[in-house]
């Protein structure tokens, strides 16, 4: 959507480059803008549902986010706060509702949830063509086919910042840390599409070190503060770090990468903050807009 300028890189070190996800959101959402106003001129704003369950702080930060950044491109916006002990009959009706209704194109339920609450059924219970986040089975199975249609919206903003990047993914030996539903699994289904070679490690990997050394392209999700560092990896390799960790001495937010110790090693780098999480917020607004788009 939209004309972009080309990717913005920021040099960390003399070596390695770091990958500057907020400017090539902020890029994003100038061509996002002009696809919703060209929308909203043929009758069919795009409108998207946040649903949040208690009151997690970072829950809240990250809904607010959301919410600022659908009301700077134009995007029709609406919160549900629910208590931390709605029922689980009441979660599913608010979603039966927006389901049907013609004003919302999305629909995404903030996790985590209440541990009364089955998360699945929850996200079940989402019309597939309104699910935002990519989480629905039908959406999920339509990937693991090589038949994407609505795609979680971390991979898919990794995928775009290698691509403005112009990292060569056909052919690269990428390894992915984690095996999440959100960010694991999605992310080695997009990269095997893009017709890297994919490995999957996770905490009963044996000889991880042995997998991170080889990899071209490293994806970490694994929501370890750090736990990346420079003798790990191989020289040039592109290293994305999805990892969100909040210190707890300084609250300060921490990747799973230490840049310290892997810059000069690295060729490039997504810092945390401002990696990642602006790519996950900009492809929900991709997602919304594009179901608005299919919307009759």
């Amino acid at each position: 959507m939209g004309i972009f300028r080309p990717f913005l890189l920021i040099p960390a070190m003399p070596s390695t480059i770091r990958l500057d996800g907020a400017a090539l959101a902020s890029e994003l959402r100038a061509g996002f803008k002009i696809r919703v106003a060209e929308l909203a001129r043929a009758g069919r704003q795009p409108g998207l549902a946040v649903l949040m369950a208690g009151d997690n702080p970072a829950s809240q930060v990250y809904v607010r986010n959301k919410i600022k950044s659908c009301a700077e491109v134009g995007i029709h916006s609406e919160q549900q706060l629910l208590p931390g002990n709605v029922s689980e009959v009441e979660l599913l009706a608010t979603i039966a509702t927006l389901n049907v209704d013609p004003r919302i194109h999305g629909i995404l339920v903030q996790l985590p949830l209440p541990r009364h609450i089955d998360e699945a059924r929850v996200l079940a219970a989402i019309n597939p063509e309104k699910d935002a986040d990519g989480f629905h089975i039908e959406n999920a199975g339509a990937l693991a086919q090589g038949a994407p249609k609505v795609v979680p919206c971390t991979p898919m903003g990794v995928m775009r910042m290698l691509e403005k990047a112009e990292v060569p993914v056909e052919g690269a030996e990428a390894v992915v840390l984690g095996r999440s539903n959100i960010v694991g699994k999605p992310m080695a289904l997009l990269l095997t599409l893009a017709n890297a070679t994919v490995a999957v490690c996770h905490s009963k990997t044996r000889h991880l070190v042995e997998h991170t050394r080889r990899a071209d392209i490293l994806i970490s999700a694994i929501g370890r503060p750090h736990f990346i560092t420079g003798d790990m990896i191989k020289k040039g390799a592109v290293l994305i770090d999805v990892g969100i960790n909040r210190e707890a001495e300084t609250n300060k937010i921490l990747g799973d990468i230490d840049d310290d110790s892997c810059n000069g090693i690295a060729s490039m780098i997504s810092p945390v903050p401002g990696g990642v999480g602006p790519m996950t917020i900009a492809m929900l607004l991709a997602n919304t807009i594009e179901a608005a788009a299919r919307s009759s």
